[in-house]
C-alpha cells in the first residue's frame, strides 16, 4: 500500500466515525455573528490551524478548498460568499464527501443565511484538481501538504498555482520541524497520514512554496504543535513540531527574488523625518514599518546605527513594504 493509499485509509475511517483530534489540534473557531457549527461538524475538524482570514475574503470571492475534511472551514468560506457554488470542497475519500454532505444539511439546519448548494463538492485529489485554470481567488489546504512527500508536494503546490487567478492567494496551514527526524519516522506511513513525520524544516517548505511561481508569500502565525519523544517514537531526541499558517499569493515573481513576510519590522530613529532607501521603502521617524526579508536584509546590510530591524516573530497581518 503506498502512503497515499495509507493516508486516505486513515481519513475513511475517520469519515466513518469522527475522532476528535486524530491528527491534529483543535482548529480557533470564527465566532462570527449568525454563523453556528453543527457539533459533528465540529468533532471532524482534522487541522492543524486556521485557513480563514477575512482579509482574503472580501467581494464575494470564489474559493477552493482541498481535503474536506467535515467541512468546517467550507462553511466558513461560505459565510463570506454566500452564493451557489462559490466554495467549491475536493476530496480524494468519498466517505468524508459525503460525511462534508450530511454535515452541510445541518448546517442549513442551524443558519438561517446558508443553504448547501453555496458548496460544490467534487471527487478528486490535491495533485490533480478537477478545477479549470485561474478559476478561483482563493485556495486553501488545511494539514494536508505536510503529507505529500516532496515531488507530490511539488505538484499540489503546482496544481494550486494553476488554478489560482492572477494575484489569487493560497493559504495553507502545515506542521513544520527544524530537526532531522530519522529514516524510520520517514518512512512510518501511518504517522504521516497523522500529520507527524512529513514536517519540512520551515524554510525548506518557503522554498518549495515559492519554486512553483508565488512572488509574495506570507507567514502569519506560527505555533507549538506536537513533540515526538524517544519514550513513544523512532528518534533519539525530543523532536518538537510547530504548525504555520501561510498565505502564498499569485503575484509576479520580482527580479531579485520573492517578497516573504516573516513578521520582521524596520524602525528609523536618526535625525531626520524620515529615512528613504530610494528603493521605494520610506521610514518615518519612530513609526514601525513591515518589510520582508529581503528588505530587512538591505537595511541591516546599510550598516546605519539609527535603523533598527526586528528579527521575525512568524506574525504577519498585512501592509508593509512591498
Amino acid at each position: 500500500m503506498s502512503y497515499l493509499a495509507t493516508t486516505a485509509d486513515v481519513y475513511r475511517q475517520a469519515a466513518q466515525e469522527p475522532q476528535v483530534g486524530l491528527c491534529c489540534t483543535t482548529n480557533p473557531v470564527w465566532q462570527l455573528p449568525g454563523l453556528r457549527i453543527p457539533a459533528r461538524m465540529l468533532a471532524m475538524n482534522y487541522g492543524c490551524g486556521s485557513t480563514v482570514n477575512p482579509r482574503d475574503l472580501t467581494n464575494s470571492p470564489t474559493v477552493l478548498y482541498v481535503g474536506v475534511g467535515g467541512g468546517m472551514e467550507l462553511l466558513q468560506f461560505a459565510y463570506f460568499s454566500r452564493r451557489p457554488g462559490a466554495v467549491l470542497g475536493v476530496d480524494v475519500v468519498p466517505e468524508m464527501l459525503a460525511a462534508a454532505r450530511e454535515n452541510m444539511h445541518t448546517a442549513a439546519a442551524q443558519n438561517d443565511w446558508f443553504r448547501p448548494e453555496f458548496i460544490d463538492l467534487r471527487e478528486g485529489d490535491a495533485l490533480h484538481l478537477p478545477v479549470a485554470d485561474e478559476s478561483v481567488d482563493v485556495a486553501a489546504q488545511n494539514c494536508l501538504f505536510n503529507i505529500f512527500k516532496t515531488d507530490d508536494l511539488r505538484q499540489a503546490l503546482q496544481e494550486t498555482y494553476r488554478v489560482l487567478k492572477p494575484h489569487g492567494r493560497l493559504v495553507m496551514s502545515d506542521p513544520t520541524c527544524e530537526q532531522p527526524l530519522s529514516p524510520e519516522l520517514r518512512a512510518d506511513e501511518r504517522l504521516r497520514a497523522l500529520c507527524l513525520t512529513g514536517s519540512l524544516p520551515l524554510q525548506e517548505y518557503l522554498d518549495l512554496i515559492t519554486s512553483v511561481g508565488f512572488g509574495t508569500v506570507e507567514v502569519r502565525a506560527r505555533r507549538a504543535y506536537r513533540v515526538l519523544s524517544p519514550r513513544h517514537y523512532a528518534t533519539h531526541e525530543l523532536l518538537y513540531i510547530e504548525s504555520v499558517e501561510v498565505c502564498a499569493i499569485k503575484d509576479p515573481m520580482p527580479a531579485d527574488g520573492p517578497c516573504i513576510f516573516t513578521g520582521r519590522t524596520a524602525i528609523y530613529y536618526g535625525p531626520a523625518e524620515y529615512f528613504d532607501d530610494d528603493q521605494g521603502h520610506v521610514l518615518l521617524q519612530n513609526q514601525p514599518l513591515g518589510v520582508c526579508d529581503k528588505t530587512a536584509a538591505a537595511l541591516l546590510g546599510l550598516g546605519r546605527d539609527d535603523i533598527f530591524v526586528s528579527p521575525p516573530t512568524y506574525f504577519y497581518d498585512g501592509g508593509g513594504c512591498c
